[in-house]
């Protein structure tokens, strides 16, 4: 990309990090409201039974509780991620499907009287058979956990694109393999907590640690029966969320109800248990492929299977089965592909979203096996990555298309970066080197829901004395910095210093973003930054044009100075009238060129407060079978790696030593954050590969629900990482912008487990690579 930008591109100091590094940020911990209630949740007991009946009236009668409500308090209206799978209650009807399931929520004076209700509120159970796995599930004769679901099959997709089995017939070389995962968890500091309440005017509140508030707000509006205009979603800063906070939550609609029926604010939250109950984050997957190749290497055909344990509910599931499919059509040429998928019921929490939002384990498959098709074939791995691979301009053969595609940079970056050609094959025993690639989606295509509404809605007023900007955006900064790119595009765009724009963010009362997932707030709010700043920019030099008496396309403003093109411009006047009304203030404009604060301050004295305003949609996008909708974007941003690392063969203990990651994000916004995003992904892969496992006991209860149980990596455990910024210019984004925050997972998994087969000769086929599950396949390979 060109460097012709004044603020994009730098590393700018992000906006939230002095309130988070002096402990003034406030979370929803440190909202504190007159009155307040707190609130306790009552969950099953019990994976699966028939509740024959609920008792609340010692719970009633306690001193201190104000309310309790169940399923015959609430209107019987289900709710979900998908419209075309509600399946979920806010409380239990007749039967409990996981332990955690909602049954009943109390609201009391102190958190203390609220739990020992809870205790009081009596459940007689009829137990039911449970069903943990797919395989128990899926079994002829198993209870249905929905009766409208028979089978207990969420949901199923069948595509194929080509002529799989032609394709297959020509292959030199036909590769197979399985791979299993585990359920994981999002693992994210803050635990979700909300307090509502309903303010003077009949508006529902929902102060929540969320990363929807637009899909919080419509979920909360549709089932307690209030308008979306009724109900007002907000969110402080928030401690992470990964997908797991990206959608309605069971004390976000109790405590709404609460509040509603007591007139008092009411205080829910999670504890760390209930975090994990509550899930929705990586399902576990089996997945099985077949992938076919000719001599020289190209790629011919991909035949997939995959199934997904999903928990009691669908949450995102529809789309998590689709896009373990669709996310294979690229980074390679692969002319046919064949994809089955289903997603089971079981009687646990429900799997949902987590960063790289489906693809994550297909994608570690995909690669392992591209890796045996290189050693059948005699060719080094990144050379058979780069035969194959797409060019910028080209189409999966499921209608992705590329837009922009760095890909082939990223591969070459990292293979030089990592000294590759010095390592491969020549590394002592125990010792390995892997390589992988990966992209993702710059946002969805498409709401969750079928509406033809704008993805975001950016709102600029620039300030009345000239000094700067404020830019109102309904997007959730949760961490990742968005609040900071939004002010960089902004200020690029206005034509102003990066430290003039302030940035309010997080509140639906400021328009509508759809939220922080699918790696889209870069591309589709940015979009709707940029268009708001130039707006607003023409609207002041709309102003300057007619008091100069020129034409408005002899103006532009850069770096907070007004660029005048041809002949000299008289504007002492202008400047004359503004010193004369700041007479007493230390710092009048000077030189030879009108400031920004002259100019803007002029325009609010002929128009008054100057307000404009950006929106963003995709196009059209993807094709027209069916599911074609899940992996359309309007950009993708990719990934490689190179792992190293060394494996005990007598521990089986493994340590990722370094990684080399390069990612193309199109232009990087703020370099910082773009390679901190790059850490992260590495860090949350690198925990996926080696520790990470939800556990259970064979009641469905969970056994390792705490982080002291529950390993995620720590500054301890991240290998040595060297962050290659690769920049594709896409034409689809702001400033040539895409995504960074969910494709640079995608290579972690399969670059370690390349790395360890180069160690040890060992085909490992399920995650996480614990030193056990080593060891023993160590056994195996000696035969022992």
């Amino acid at each position: 990309m060109s460097g012709n930008f004044s603020v994009i591109g730098g590393r700018a100091a992000r906006k939230d990090a002095p309130d988070k590094s002096t402990g003034k940020a406030r979370y929803i911990e440190d909202l504190k409201f007159v009155g307040e209630l707190a609130g306790a949740m009552l969950q099953s007991s019990q994976a699966h039974a028939k509740i024959k009946s609920i008792d609340i009236s010692k719970a009633q009668a306690l001193p201190g509780v104000v309310a309790v409500i169940t399923a015959q308090d609430v209107p019987d209206i289900k709710y979900g991620v998908s419209p075309a799978r509600y399946d979920e209650n806010l409380f239990a009807k007749d039967r409990v499907r996981y332990v955690g399931d909602e049954i009943a929520a109390v609201a009391a004076e102190d958190l203390a009287t609220a739990l020992k209700a809870v205790e009081l509120i009596e459940v007689e159970y009829e137990p039911l058979p449970v069903l943990l796995t797919v395989e128990e599930a899926m079994a002829e004769g198993a209870p249905w956990i929905h009766d409208e679901f028979p089978d207990n099959v969420c949901a199923k997709v069948e595509q194929e694109f080509g002529d799989v089995e032609a394709a297959f017939a020509e292959c030199d070389i036909i590769q197979e393999g399985s791979f299993y995962s585990k359920r994981q968890d999002g693992a994210f500091i803050e635990p979700n907590q909300c307090v509502a309440l309903v303010d003077s005017d009949g508006v529902l509140n929902l102060h929540s640690s969320t990363q929807v508030p637009h899909y919080v707000q419509r979920t909360v509006a549709m089932v307690t029966g209030l308008g979306m205009s009724r109900v007002r979603v907000a969110k402080p800063y928030v401690g992470g969320g990964f997908g797991p906070k990206a959608s309605a939550t069971p004390i976000e609609l109790a405590s709404s109800f609460l509040a509603i029926k007591t007139g008092r604010p009411v205080r829910m939250a999670y504890t760390r248990e209930q975090v994990f109950l509550f899930s929705r984050a990586r399902h576990g997957f089996t997945h099985h492929m077949k992938l076919g190749a000719k001599k020289d290497g190209t790629l011919m055909a991909l035949d997939h299977q995959a199934t997904l344990e999903g928990g009691a509910y669908s949450s995102f599931g529809i789309a998590t089965v689709y896009y373990a499919g669709s996310l294979l059509g690229g980074p390679y040429k692969l002319p046919n592909m064949r994809y089955q998928g289903q997603r089971i019921y079981t009687n646990k929490p429900a799997c949902g979203a987590q960063r790289g939002h489906g693809g994550v384990i297909a994608r570690g498959l995909f690669e392992q096996q591209l890796d045996l098709v290189a050693e059948k074939l005699g060719m080094d791995p990144i050379e058979l990555r780069l035969k194959n691979m797409m060019e910028t301009g080209d189409v999966t053969c499921n209608d992705l298309a590329m837009s922009s595609l760095g890909m082939r940079e990223c591969l070459e970056a990292v293979k030089t970066g990592s000294g590759w050609a010095e390592k491969k094959g020549k590394l002592p025993p125990g010792k390995g080197i892997g390589v992988a690639c990966g992209f993702f989606v710059s946002g969805a295509g498409y709401p969750i829901y079928r509406s033809d509404t704008y993805h975001c809605t950016i709102i600029i007023k620039a300030d009345e004395d000239g000094g700067g900007i404020l830019l109102y955006t309904a997007s959730a900064e949760i961490g990742q910095g968005s609040e900071t790119t939004m002010a960089m595009i902004a200020a690029e765009a206005v034509g102003i210093d990066y430290e003039q724009v302030r940035v309010k963010s997080g509140d639906t009362d400021f328009g509508i973003d759809l939220g922080a997932y699918s790696s889209r707030t870069t591309l589709m709010t940015g979009h709707a930054a940029k268009e708001a700043g130039e707006n607003l920019k023409a609207m002041i030099l709309e102003t300057l044009a007619q008091e100069l008496g020129i034409e408005q396309s002899r103006l532009d403003i850069k770096e907070g100075r007004i660029k005048i093109s041809g002949d000299p411009v008289d504007f002492s006047a202008i400047r004359t009238g503004y010193i004369k009304e700041h007479r007493g203030w230390p710092d009048p404009p000077e030189g030879d060129e009108l400031t920004f604060r002259e100019a803007a301050r002029l325009a609010y004295l002929r128009r008054g407060t100057v307000v404009a305003t950006g929106k963003y949609k995709p196009p059209v996008l993807g094709g027209k079978y069916k599911g074609a909708a899940v992996g359309t974007s309007p950009a993708y941003g990719c990934s490689a790696q190179v792992a190293e690392v060394s494996v005990d063969f007598e521990t089986g203990q493994i340590k990722v030593e370094r990684i080399t990651d390069a990612h193309d994000c199109g232009q990087a916004v703020n370099l910082t954050s773009v390679e901190a995003q790059m850490q992260g992904s590495v860090s949350m892969g690198l925990g996926e590969a080696l520790f990470e496992e939800v556990k259970f006991d064979s009641q469905g209860r969970i056994i390792n629900p705490s982080l002291g149980e529950y390993h995620i990596p720590t500054v301890m455990d991240m290998p040595e990482t060297k962050c290659i910024v690769v920049e594709s210019g896409e034409p689809n984004g702001p400033f040539g912008a895409k995504e960074v925050g969910e494709g640079a997972i995608m290579p972690t998994i399969p670059a370690i487990l390349n790395a360890v087969r180069n160690a040890t000769g060992l085909v490992l086929d399920e995650t996480p690579l614990t030193p056990e599950r080593v060891y023993q396949a160590f056994k195996k390979q000696k035969g022992a």
